[in-house]
């Protein structure tokens, strides 16, 4: 997989762009011209009393979380409902005959149809896998573990660490070879440092899960406990080695260039440069940056001082690990039963079309991609979108320019750095093949291994290479959108340009509220706590002065000051510092799409009143719709303790009770609930 650096709108779930256009012109009659379903609704709750509810009241009673998924949202709505499209375009691709054999479109629909192959998955089982294990096994001293890690890595399994290639953040035109902390089997350092009961449970689950993956791959019983044990000691001296997520989301600590020299001397005891002359980078390594230095110095005396056996373990379950999904029935249960029950709550495994398609996405989605265009996105909605970002970066100058707390010299360059975005929408003018991609039919397992290898050449082969500005880092039908601070540009594939978010059919009110809104927070994620280190250019360069970064400081605290008070369950509270360049995003975002609509509204009229609400609240209405969620516990705790992005239903309203638009608009007073203070409001951007 490639390693890649931006921010995104949400969770990276794999889904895909909507309906065909017959059903968008089917939702937007039923729905009315505004695109505001009032079955989602509950008006008899005050919009000032509870926005959240009064936006989304009537879905909230209606939904229910499925039994296949921790969490439900309008993401997994868009999901099922695009999901059936693209196995649409796959069958149509292959029953077309317009694709020749080895084709990337052909590779798709194969990859797809060998994953769906349940009974050649039982038939091979593990053996796909033994090849692997027997190189670990004849692993015989320290030296030829470096050499080993090495081909793992080209295989596309990373124990200890993660290394790959991508820009470098001080030289945005320049590729860079990059190594960061990994090797954990749970999501982060949290679930082995914490040690309240909860987290307890689940190391215990974890140790049980290890010990049963091991004996799937030839383990006797006693040998598969022990070693699991062992396993679990070998992680959590890198869990509390790593960062913990509010150290990650620095740019300036996780920036660390050794040349290769130096990076020898602070790890001993790994040849740094023996293992990148054996991934094939052979004279395009002269300097590495480094995430986290003390991370590599504790994987520098794990390999000195732990037993070579506990090692050869570890790597064995890293392999089996990664595999885990994609093996045969009694494997991939095991491994749903950890990864999806214990960790996520959800009852039920999806079916395995579901399943499949999610990794043909994720081993060739550019193919997927590319069929997907050909039949669903219509010049139109492009055009549209396109109109939509110059109004909302418009707005976002002018908020600039009327900051109170900024000076100018500061302003003149954040001017710059916004004037200097690249808009990316819909899908790529030059789309990535797989010409070097071979997709066979001996079994699922060696597909998604062949997958892994293609990823980990293709990433290598970037270094030495001009930066390639006309990449994409998401394929087209992923709902989702990104700003990547090294290319200074912001991402909306087409796969988020459908309703609820967007409909071109819709009123601009409720698109400005949706799609409008999340171009505003791509653009703001340019000038959050991560993105306003960055420079026009794309360059990790400071722009403020002393004073005004001090100010943007003493805003920013007092946001995730208002975010700490969270508290989805009892005793979990969101982090406000962690997941605060996500709530700046959102903050300025809506600021910015509301400011947009007013410009529109000048430019094309103001409309009347459709369904009873004004546009200033269809706009803050749709807002809310985006975020509506509905999780299980377990999945709600997961996401507070790995994921940057604040719940749902605090994306939907935190933001709005610092917005003098949502008063005005709703007339919110003091004793409201929604009620906050002028003088406590957040302003930003």
């Amino acid at each position: 997989m490639k390693k890649l650096k931006w921010s995104a709108l949400a969770l990276a779930t794999v889904l895909s762009a909507g309906a065909c256009q017959s059903k968008l012109s089917e939702e937007a009659t039923e729905n009315e011209p505004a695109g505001i379903n009032l079955a989602d609704m509950d008006t008899t709750v005050s919009p000032a009393e509870d926005f959240y509810r009064f936006a989304n009241g009537g879905w909230l009673e209606r939904t229910e979380v499925p039994a296949d998924e921790g969490r439900w949202s309008s993401f997994n709505e868009l999901r099922d409902r695009n999901n059936e499209i693209l196995l649409e375009v796959l069958n149509n691709a292959r029953e077309s005959g317009k694709y020749e054999a080895g084709s990337d479109e052909m590779k798709a629909f194969t990859f797809y149809q060998i994953a769906m192959d349940s009974a050649l998955a039982e038939e091979v089982g593990v053996k796909p896998l033994q090849p692997l294990l027997e190189e670990i096994d004849a692993i015989s001293n320290k030296e030829e573990l470096r050499s080993q890690l090495a081909e793992l890595k080209l295989k596309g399994v990373s124990p200890f660490f993660g290394s790959y290639v991508t820009t470098d953040r001080k030289f945005s035109d320049q590729m860079a070879m990059h190594i960061g902390q990994g090797g954990l089997g749970l999501p982060n350092r949290d679930y082995y440092v914490k040690e309240d009961s909860k987290s307890e449970e689940i190391k215990e689950k974890y140790v049980a899960f290890i010990t049963d993956m091991l004996d799937y791959i030839g383990y006797s019983e006693e040998e598969a406990e022990e070693s699991a044990e062992e396993i679990m000691e070998l992680e959590t001296r890198l869990a509390k080695a790593s960062m913990d997520n509010v150290e990650r989301r620095n740019p300036i600590k996780t920036y660390n260039k050794f040349d290769l020299e130096a990076l020898d001397q602070h790890t001993p005891n790994f040849n740094w440069t023996a293992y990148f002359n054996e991934l094939g980078v052979e004279g395009e390594v002269d300097s590495v940056i480094v995430g986290q230095p003390d991370f590599f110095k504790e994987v520098n005396e794990i390999i000195a001082d732990t037993d070579l056996s506990t090692i050869k373990d570890y790597l064995k379950w890293n392999v089996v690990n990664d595999a885990a999904a994609y093996l045969n029935n009694e494997i991939v249960n095991r491994n749903f039963e950890f990864y999806g029950k214990v960790l996520q709550g959800t009852e039920e495994m999806k079916p395995r079309w579901e399943r499949s398609l999610s990794s043909t996405n994720n081993a060739v989605g550019f193919a997927v991609g590319k069929l997907y265009v050909d039949e669903t996105f219509p010049p139109e909605a492009k055009k549209q979108a396109e109109e939509m970002v110059e109004y909302i970066k418009e707005a976002f100058s002018n908020r600039i320019d009327s900051l109170e707390w900024m000076s100018a010299d500061t302003k003149a360059k954040a001017q710059d750095k916004l004037s200097k975005f690249n808009v990316k929408i819909g899908y790529p003018d030059k789309w990535e093949t797989y010409e070097d991609l071979e997709v066979g039919e001996s079994s699922y397992i060696e597909n998604i291994m062949a997958a892994s290898r293609y990823g980990v050449k293709d990433n290598l082969d970037k270094l030495g290479e001009p930066v390639d500005k006309e990449e994409w880092f998401m394929t087209p039908q992923t709902v989702n959108a990104y700003y990547s601070p090294t290319y200074n540009e912001i991402v909306f594939p087409a796969g988020i340009l459908q309703p609820p978010f967007y409909n071109f059919e819709a009123d601009p009110a409720v698109n400005f509220g949706g799609i409008g809104a999340v171009i505003g927070h791509e653009i703001s994620h340019g000038f959050d706590d991560n993105g306003s280190r960055y420079d026009g250019e794309g360059n990790m360069r400071n722009w403020w002065t002393e004073e005004d970064y001090a100010q943007f400081e003493e805003r920013t605290g007092a946001l995730a000051a208002q975010y700490d008070t969270y508290e989805p369950l009892d005793s979990v509270f969101v982090n406000g510092e962690f997941t605060l360049g996500e709530n700046i995003g959102d903050l300025g975002g809506v600021a910015a799409a509301y400011d947009g609509l007013k410009l529109y509204l000048e430019d094309n009229g103001y409309p009347e009143e459709i369904q009873g609400f004004t546009p200033e609240q269809r706009f803050f209405i749709s807002w809310a719709t985006i975020w509506r969620s509905k999780y299980k516990d377990e999945a709600l705790r997961n996401q507070i303790m790995t994921d940057p992005h604040s719940p749902g239903m605090y994306r939907a309203t935190g933001p709005l009770v610092n917005l003098d638009g949502f008063y005005e608009a709703f007339n919110i007073e003091p004793g409201d609930a929604m009620y906050k203070p002028d003088s406590t409001r957040v302003y930003i951007w």
